[in-house]
């Protein structure tokens, strides 16, 4: 199970800004005569104004120019909100050096949105070169001010061992800093953990603890390892109807594996009554993404005319998009189209070589159907 994202940026004015919203006519001009003043406070108030578009009318360019007004007096937040604008080309054309810049001027003043942000731009070279060790600073110092996005990705440079030693215990430390004030991707992360029993002692109850506050909060990879868990009885009671209802909310998110599993429990009639449209439906979003167990349940379902028109040649586009994936099933099942000469032109040399793929994945019946070839004289 891996985890599908690993960074995410802050925006200052979500995560830090707390000033008193102007609502009226009235607010906004005593705010604007201040600032045309020169206050900064007040400049930055009326960036805001804009930027929220709290009692005037929505304009990013104009807030860009009262934050940059603020910002140069050194407002801190105006200067991380600034570094957000460039880093998104927001009001501004987007300029990742910028962005740096200004994340960097807010970041020494103690702003951990900043700092973090400030790390993501030195982790994807983005703006400046890429660094690993300036990425830990800057993401080290806004952890340590309880920043959880930060909290959580020192984690993942922890458990991969990217500019820092490998540490499964140090990963858990963090995730779980971050799992504990309730971010999604740590609470995943930590429950992987427990699963795997990587920085801790394997507890499978504990992980499906930790998938089960992500999954709530609509974290797509927690509710697709929540149905798993669910579906093989692992750290709860098993539950196909639990099972297939956390795969559904995984799925509706475009989770490819989970509509994949959600297609084999319409398919079988486990946790659901029985609906082969629905299975065939269900194959046929994930295969659409490249999934290759779902484009071979996909040719069978064509072949077979299961939830859908019975279509050889359909059958066999599938299959072969999951067999260049290496899907051993679906080599085994155009090797036997080939050698049947149906929906295709029969050809033996070609069946022999979908078996023999078959046989090197693993596919016992590939490997039998291959030797009779050979031994016919193909």
């Amino acid at each position: 199970m891996m985890m599908k994202k690993l960074f995410m940026i802050g925006l200052c004015s979500v995560l830090l800004c707390g000033t008193v919203r102007a609502e009226t006519p009235e607010d906004i001009q005593k705010i604007r005569v201040a600032a045309e003043q020169g206050s900064a406070d007040a400049q930055y108030n009326l960036g805001d104004a804009y930027y929220d578009g709290n009692g005037v009318k929505q304009n990013y360019a104009e807030a860009a120019k009262w934050y940059r007004l603020a910002a140069d007096q050194g407002n801190a937040l105006a200067q991380c909100i600034l570094g957000s604008m460039y880093d998104d080309g927001q009001g501004v054309k987007q300029d990742y050096t910028e962005a740096a810049k200004w994340f960097r001027l807010a970041a020494d003043q103690g702003v951990a949105v900043a700092q973090f942000n400030l790390g993501l731009s030195y982790a994807a070279g983005r703006g400046v070169q890429q660094n690993d060790a300036e990425t830990l600073k800057w993401w080290r110092l806004a952890a340590d001010q309880g920043a959880a996005p930060a909290q959580y990705n020192l984690g993942v440079m922890y458990r991969k061992g990217k500019g820092v030693s490998q540490s499964y215990v140090d990963a858990v430390k963090w995730y779980r800093l971050a799992a504990e004030q309730g971010y999604a991707q740590a609470q995943f992360s930590l429950g992987v953990m427990y699963e795997q029993g990587k920085g801790v002692r394997q507890d499978y109850a504990e992980a499906v603890k930790w998938y089960h506050l992500a999954a709530e909060q609509g974290d797509a990879n927690a509710q697709f390892n929540l149905g798993l868990s669910y579906a093989a009885g692992q750290g709860v009671r098993q539950d196909y109807v639990e099972a297939v209802k956390w795969w559904r909310l995984a799925a509706n998110q475009g989770d490819a594996q989970a509509q994949c599993d959600l297609g084999v429990m319409y398919d079988i009639g486990q946790g659901v009554r029985q609906n082969y449209a629905e299975a065939a439906k269900w194959y046929h979003l994930a295969a659409d993404q490249g999934f290759a167990q779902a484009q071979f349940s996909l040719g069978v379902m064509y072949e077979q005319g299961k939830g859908v028109r019975q279509d050889y040649a359909e059958a066999l586009k599938w299959y072969r998009l999951a067999a260049n994936q290496g899907d051993a099933q679906a080599q085994y099942n155009l090797g036997v189209r080939y050698a049947t000469g149906r929906g295709v032109r029969q050809n033996k040399k070609l069946a022999k070589e979908w078996f023999g793929k078959a046989c090197d994945n693993g596919f016992q019946e590939g490997c039998d159907e291959y030797r009779k070839l050979n031994e016919q004289g193909h």
